[in-house]
């Protein structure tokens, strides 16, 4: 009988991590895409339905995601190098658990094998979004969610 393999995300740490394994982690909540405010005073983020132009609000992908940085250049673009800065992600994204030696939950595709499960669990904000293109960014705070952390 063959001894069971953990699964990468657990053997592996982000630097261990191939380009196929690391976009891998990402579960498609498109919740990174979405505008965030910061308070000023005590440093934290607030995420907004207001969604970045480029990101496609029913199935919160990157419209553009080879590219997206020459449309929109201020685009995070993650590496494992940046773990420790990883708080301002949601708790449920896959890079953070990852990161922070967390197990993925069971609506992320890597667990369950379902790339819709991470909409079926209600995670993401499909089709409840707004295209910055239709906000005025004075008026994103009307649009506040939650707060990472």
């Amino acid at each position: 009988m063959a001894a069971k393999v953990e699964p990468f995300w657990k053997r592996k740490t982000l630097d261990q991590l191939d380009p196929e394994e690391w976009e891998s982690l990402c579960d498609g909540c498109g919740l990174c895409c979405l505008q965030k405010l910061e308070d000023e005073e005590d440093g934290s983020v607030y995420y907004t339905r207001v969604a970045c132009k480029l990101l496609d609000l029913d199935t919160c992908r990157c419209s553009q995601y080879a590219e997206r940085r020459r449309s929109v250049p201020d685009c995070i673009q993650l590496t494992p190098a940046q773990a420790d800065e990883f708080k301002w992600l949601p708790p449920t994204c896959g890079y953070r658990l990852v990161s922070e030696q967390k197990d993925l939950p069971p609506w992320h595709p890597l667990v369950c094998g379902d790339p819709q499960a991470v909409h079926k669990a209600g995670i993401s904000q499909a089709g409840r979004m707004l295209s910055e293109t239709r906000v005025a960014e004075d008026d994103w705070e009307d649009y506040m969610i939650f707060r990472a952390g």
